[in-house]
């Protein structure tokens, strides 16, 4: 049990720090100076990475949709959670995401992306015409959106615990190179379900900021009267 639930380490102003807490500061403090090291030495690498993660977020969005004006959120969180699942590999050290506050907090980010970009693109008013249209179908989308991001949190949190967990015992039971497969394995599940994350994150906001095609028509139309003004 105490392997489920996270080890308090020390209290700061009152407050409980535990494990997982200062698994996330040192992976952040590691992200940044990887970053550092990346654009000073390697920025063809950075580059690359950058691509490769705005190539995964275009391949599952609407062809007309620019994938950059949403790589902030959902490449951050590609780097992030690929370095939070796999971080205990490190000795001392365990999976942020094998917290699940953390997987909750991590799935309200992408809730309130969603909606921010869907209004963002349709404006408040053509956004919640879109998401209740007809509109006896406004409680089943409620409940469709929260159910999601709860089961963005759970499968995350499920995952990686249960990965670290066996990785755990079998380096109790065998602790020398047998577990080292299981290791590679769980550093795979870790990138794996980072993957599956970022992925129906840039699904769900695709499904948001999707306009249809009178829709376009009509904006484009206002726009160029506006400019003919």
């Amino acid at each position: 049990m105490d392997a489920v639930i996270p080890q308090v380490v020390f209290y700061l102003l009152g407050l409980p720090i535990t494990n997982t807490v200062v698994s996330t500061w040192i992976m952040m403090i590691l992200i940044i100076i990887l970053v550092i090291l990346l654009k000073k030495f390697k920025p063809d690498l950075a580059e690359m990475i950058v691509e490769f993660i705005e190539n995964v977020i275009s391949s599952v969005m609407p062809d007309n949709i620019n994938p950059a004006k949403y790589l902030t959120v959902l490449g951050t969180m590609a780097v992030f959670l690929v370095l939070a699942n796999i971080l205990s590999i490190f000795p001392l050290l365990v999976s942020p995401t094998a917290n699940l506050n953390t997987t909750i907090a991590l799935a309200l980010v992408i809730f309130f992306a969603v909606h921010f970009y869907g209004i963002r693109e349709k404006g408040v008013i053509g956004y919640l015409k879109d998401f209740a249209k007809p509109i006896f179908i406004l409680p089943l989308e409620i409940v469709s959106h929260i159910s999601r991001t709860l089961s963005l949190s759970v499968r995350l949190f499920g995952n990686i615990l249960s990965t670290d967990l066996i990785v755990a015992i079998v380096f109790a039971l065998i602790p020398f190179i047998v577990p080292l497969p299981i290791a590679a394995l769980g550093m795979l599940t870790g990138v794996l379900q980072a993957y599956i994350f970022v992925v129906l994150s840039s699904l769900y906001i695709g499904s948001a900021i999707v306009i249809e095609e009178n829709e376009k028509e009509r904006q484009m139309l206002k726009r160029e009267l506006a400019e003919a003004s």
